[in-house]
């Protein structure tokens, strides 16, 4: 007990918790009310209705992923060793402002490419007004994430959600469309915007500054094209899912479409911790790479290498037990069958937080080239995976199976990069596997025995007496460990 006590007592103390406080608090908080404000309209529109929301909200946020072009990483990386800061800030947000209006006027050709149905179209066009403003938040957000600070985003987000779920609890008092609706959410995101230029960014950035900065465009290519796998990773990462979605839309009937939308909602949920973390993970890894040893930089690796697999797991068993009764309680008995394809998806949550710690690693050591071949290696694969799948079963199941084995493909080449450089040993990768599988494995066999809630309790009880106690569970290297073929 005392064991557990002073390791409880370093986690808080741990600059890494207390630098991730805000980001966790607010994403939490956000994902809350956000995913309140889904619940709320899945119930108050048709399912057509909210399938055709859904559907504009996924081509939105698709295109306003790939339009950061994943230089939030490149600027944080940046901002360490940089002397002049406020050209870099000023840089940073321009180019954002430029991508998010082109990338809105690509959305506009989307909705009428993919799409013929005017409604459907009108949301796309609608929605996709907030691409501009993303990008500008995206840029600030970015910025107090390498200063860490976080809590004037916390307090942003927060204000930002309670808006967006107001808006939804409008509809038990004035029912309206769903075209009224998205005008809504753009008002919303507008105010957001001028809450971030205004209290956000320290007063450093406003709408007229930022317009009167020079930007020439040559510039603009040469920070783009030195750092186009980072626009490659930022932009996969975010379409790794959102082309399950376009693709269900198309092939599969409107109510996969909202069973897998929820199913991500929740899904959603999971990936904030594990996200949230490596916002603070990632400053961490590039100082211990450039300033540390080796040793300390693999040292720091494993240390927080832990922590991420047991999230995975307890993220997968907890909706293992509890999504087949939560999900119909939220979203309506309407979605009662639901919970199967959301213990489906969270197959994935098995491996995604080592893999986001394992892509952050690759990064700070400058190997960014190589995690992009393997993001777009594994998009390709999911849609490979998904289309032969249709050929034995036109189905969800097979829409979220292939999201799991191309993302295991993709944490296995991971694996077998850090092998080659000298992070991790062999015995470091089997370990993985071996305990991932077995104890997911074991939690399945028990839950045709024991009832959820006396299962999910016993479980990690004896599993988190067992990391802190058993050799087997820990990944830690000792300070005499020395990987073979280890870094200079």
């Amino acid at each position: 007990m005392n064991k557990l006590m002073k390791l409880a007592g370093s986690l808080f103390k741990s600059r890494l918790i207390k630098n991730s406080f805000w980001g966790i608090a607010a994403n939490g908080l956000q994902s809350i009310l956000l995913s309140l404000f889904f619940v709320i309209i899945a119930r108050k529109y048709t399912t057509n209705e909210f399938a055709f929301f859904l559907i504009a909200n996924t081509i939105y946020q698709f295109l306003a992923a790939i339009s950061t072009m994943g230089l939030g990483q490149w600027f944080t990386r940046e901002l360490v060793d940089i002397t002049d800061k406020q050209e870099l800030v000023s840089r940073f947000v321009k180019i954002q402002l430029y991508s998010g209006v082109f990338f809105y006027v690509l959305s506009i050709g989307v909705a009428f490419l993919l799409y013929s149905d005017p409604v459907l179209q009108y949301l796309i066009v609608l929605l996709g007004v907030n691409i501009i403003f993303d990008n500008i938040i995206y840029a600030i957000k970015s910025l107090n994430i390498a200063e860490f600070n976080q809590n004037k985003t916390f307090i942003i987000l927060i204000i930002d959600s309670v808006l967006r779920f107001a808006i939804g609890c409008l509809l038990f008092l004035f029912p309206f469309s769903i075209m009224t609706l998205c005008l809504l959410l753009i008002g919303v995101r507008f105010i957001t915007l001028n809450f971030f230029l205004a209290f956000g960014s320290s007063k450093t950035i406003s709408l007229r500054s930022l317009l009167r900065y020079p930007l020439a465009r040559s510039e603009v290519k040469k920070i783009v094209f030195a750092n186009w796998p980072f626009i490659i990773i930022g932009s996969v990462s975010i379409a790794y899912w959102r082309i399950s979605n376009i693709i269900i839309s198309k092939t599969l009937p409107l109510a996969d479409v909202a069973n897998f939308e929820i199913s991500f909602r929740v899904f959603s949920i999971a990936q904030i911790l594990p996200l949230i973390v490596s916002m603070s993970v990632f400053p961490a890894l590039v100082q211990h790479h450039k300033n540390g040893t080796g040793q300390d930089f693999r040292n720091y690796y494993k240390k927080v290498f832990n922590y991420y697999l047991l999230f995975g797991l307890f993220a997968y068993t907890f909706i293992y037990s509890f999504a087949d009764a939560l999900i119909p309680w939220a979203f309506g008995s309407t979605y009662n069958g639901t919970g199967v394809f959301t213990k489906e998806m969270f197959l994935t949550i098995l491996i995604f937080p080592t893999a986001l710690l394992q892509a952050n690693v690759l990064v700070a050591m400058n190997m960014e080239r190589a995690d992009m071949w393997f993001n777009v290696v594994s998009l390709i694969l999911n849609v490979i995976f998904c289309f032969t799948g249709f050929l034995f079963a036109k189905n969800l199941t097979t829409v979220n199976l292939a999201i799991f084995f191309s993302f295991l493909i993709f944490h296995i080449c991971q694996d077998i990069l850090l092998l080659r450089r000298g992070m991790v040993t062999m015995g470091h990768v089997l370990k993985f596997y071996l305990l991932t599988g077995s104890l997911a494995g074991i939690y399945v066999l028990l839950s045709m025995k024991f009832p959820p809630v006396a299962l999910f309790t016993g479980y990690w009880l004896l599993l988190g007496l067992a990391f802190i106690k058993l050799p087997v569970f820990n990944f830690q290297l000792s300070p005499n460990t020395k990987p073979e073929n280890s870094l200079p």
